[in-house]
């Protein structure tokens, strides 16, 4: 029941590589910039170490989310830190990105002047986040990503790409790529023991 709610049926493609941010360059910026807002209970930087695949959906919320349990692919080519590349009747991706240290601020800085469709988000358990869609995926209106900020130099994007009924029927992909990251959001915390 829930997998027809999130992703329906139908198959959309591969989440698109998540432009969140480009390497580090030196700075003495404060965080957060550029309009990023502050993360006001940050979790621990431990809560992205290791493989996405792993820790970031457990395979009830992979039931959830696909209606069966797909095997994760990690994909080191994709964003500034691990990834893991889901793919059943639709696509999910989730990225750590662990490499720049600039957390929400530079989805601020990099990605939002990309994108066609930006959201600033409803706090996902406390956790400020954003929904987007960049330009090239515009056209095929299928692929959202969200970032959320878990400390002000640490964030993770969900990428989702809706299934073929469900861009059929026009439906908004950042509304289960939220949920999604909801999902990661509470394995985080577990692993943090919050």
């Amino acid at each position: 029941m829930v997998a027809t709610v999130v992703l329906g049926a139908g198959c959309s493609g591969t989440p698109a590589a998540t432009p969140t941010s480009s390497p580090p360059s030196p700075t003495s910026e404060t965080l957060p910039h550029s309009g990023a807002p502050k993360v006001e209970h940050p979790l621990p930087a431990s809560v992205l170490s290791g493989d996405p695949c792993q820790g970031a959906l457990t395979p009830e919320q992979l039931k959830q989310i696909f209606g069966t349990v797909p095997n994760g692919t990690p994909d080191a080519t994709a964003g500034l830190g691990p990834n893991c590349d889901w793919q059943a009747d639709a696509g999910v991706s989730v990225g750590y990105v662990t490499q720049d240290h600039q957390g929400l601020s530079a989805v601020y800085r990099n990605s939002k002047p990309q994108t066609s469709v930006w959201r600033e988000l409803p706090l996902i358990q406390g956790f400020p986040a954003v929904g987007y869609i960049d330009k090239a995926g515009a056209a095929s209106g299928d692929i959202c990503t969200v970032s959320v900020g878990v400390a002000d130099d640490l964030s993770f994007d969900v990428a989702l790409t809706l299934s073929q009924a469900k861009k059929n029927a026009r439906a908004d992909p950042c509304e289960p790529a939220t949920r999604v990251a909801d999902m990661v959001v509470t394995n985080l915390r577990q692993k943090a023991g919050s």
